[in-house]
């Protein structure tokens, strides 16, 4: 019965969700293989006469090898799944592993990332007769999804064909778990068919009990974020230097990444207070979505400052800038944020003074950044409470606040050293999620039955337990 109301509900707001993504111009282009029309891997078909030609690369594996499928939303979801998706290759080299994504931003990252380990696809849209059609093409053995990506009539398609299927590094935002809460009878009919559910922390293993799943089924594993190599040593690409974004070897940089519409005018003007002090400061931005480039650029001259676009300095940077000239550099390049965390002095994680609840605050405390966020870290809430409690990790309220703690640690630089160091044992102490979950799924793909897979995470449960 539920399923039957889903499907009416889905169907009839199916012509505003094709609008939403064709307005959406990083998930345009995947959309016809969303729909399972084409383009899945190991297949050819129409993709050229809707502007995606097929990969003539090199296979990772041939097409008759049986099928891990990962799913991973976007960008960010595909940079914390890189280690898994690795050390599965690495295991399990007679799987085929093809990691699926939502947006374009997604799909280059597992292009980029995972070459010669992964393919790429679309994730199908949760119409069942998407997800059947889909499913028959890829035909896997095992689904592996990250996060809250809770795919009804996916789920329900996989677990009737005996799919395992597990969630790897899950969390319950607020927002999700009470919208969830609403239909819980429904949540706990779709949670039932899936294997396993591996949790980031104790607050969102609560959350999906409560939510109907089996205690049995839902084990705490860690955040598989804290995993994450060094961002030059896992894509192998050229690191990012302070010259290829005009900072001179004398200058401090602040790098404020994943920012929102409404937090770069409080860190237009964090900075301007800043640079009366502290002359030597430049700011990197980096907006979330780097088409909003244009509109940051407008915010920043209209500031009177001057406003550099990393993609026009090229290799090898600007050396005709002035010196000491206050001046904004804004990341409009994918791919870059992570290494150019590197060379900040301070860092800031948007999304957290506006409410859209926090992005990756590991991304400058794996190279031993103090950090920096909002009041809004409802996505990133257990990373956020280990930082501070460590005193890697300053949370205030506003711009202004922003710009009173940052100038007190500018002064104060053995404090600013101990504050780096603390944000970087805080990801030392914690990694580990890989590995605990990698047993787990090991354990599914050895027996290929549910629930000699429950048995057995019940048993990793207790040891588990038994370890903390």
């Amino acid at each position: 019965m539920w399923y039957l109301a889903y499907n009416i509900a889905l169907l009839l707001a199916s012509p505003f969700i094709l609008l939403i993504l064709l307005a959406k111009k990083r998930c345009r282009r995947g959309l016809p293989e969303r729909l399972g029309l084409f383009g899945l891997p190991g297949l050819s078909g129409l993709s050229g006469l809707f502007g995606s030609q097929p990969d003539e690369r090199e296979k990772p594996n041939k097409p008759d090898n049986p099928v891990i499928w990962v799913h991973a939303v976007s960008l960010g979801e595909v940079v914390a799944a890189v280690p898994l998706v690795r050390k599965l290759h690495a295991r399990y080299p007679g799987y085929r592993i093809v990691v699926s994504t939502v947006t374009e931003t997604g799909r280059e990252a597992v292009e980029q990332r995972l070459a010669g380990v992964a393919e790429h696809c679309y994730a199908p849209l949760d119409f069942p007769w998407v997800v059947s059609r889909v499913a028959d093409r890829l035909n896997p053995i095992l689904f592996l999804f990250l996060e809250t990506e809770l795919w009804p009539n996916l789920l329900r398609t996989l677990s009737r064909r005996g799919v395992a299927t597990i969630l790897v590094n899950g969390r319950l935002s607020s927002s999700s778990f009470r919208g969830y809460r609403l239909v819980r009878s429904f949540w706990r009919t779709v949670l039932e068919t899936v294997t396993l559910c591996l949790m980031q922390s104790e607050r969102d293993a609560e959350r999906m009990i409560k939510l109907g799943a089996a205690p049995a089924r839902v084990l705490l594993t860690g955040n598989i974020k804290f995993d994450q190599p060094l961002p030059n040593e896992a894509s192998g690409a050229n690191t990012l230097s302070r010259r290829m974004i005009a900072v001179a070897e004398d200058e401090e940089l602040i790098v404020a990444g994943s920012t929102h519409p409404g937090e770069e005018e409080q860190l237009l003007t964090c900075y301007q207070i800043l640079h009366c002090e502290f002359p030597s400061l430049v700011l990197l931005l980096a907006p979330r979505h780097i088409e909003r480039a244009t509109e940051v650029e407008a915010a920043v001259r209209a500031r009177g400052l001057l406003a550099i676009r990393r993609s026009t300095l090229g290799q090898h940077g600007a050396d005709s800038l002035p010196h000491g000239t206050p001046r904004v550099v804004i990341l409009d390049t994918r791919g870059e944020l992570a290494v150019a965390y590197r060379h900040a002095v301070l860092s800031f994680v948007g999304g957290t003074l506006i409410p859209v609840g926090g992005h990756n605050l590991l991304e400058p405390s794996v190279w031993g950044k103090p950090v920096f966020f909002g009041p809004y870290t409802d996505h990133c809430a257990e990373v956020a409470d280990l930082l501070k409690r460590a005193g890697g990790g300053m949370q205030v309220r506003d711009g202004e606040e922003l710009a009173a703690e940052m100038a007190r640690r500018l002064r104060d630089r053995p404090a600013l050293r101990r504050m780096g160091e603390a944000a970087r044992t805080v990801v030392t102490e914690n990694q580990g999620a890989v590995e605990r979950g990698l047993g787990l799924i090991g354990n599914v793909l050895r027996n290929r039955n549910a629930d000699t897979a429950v048995h057995d995470a019940a048993a990793a449960r207790q040891a588990l337990a038994a370890k903390s």
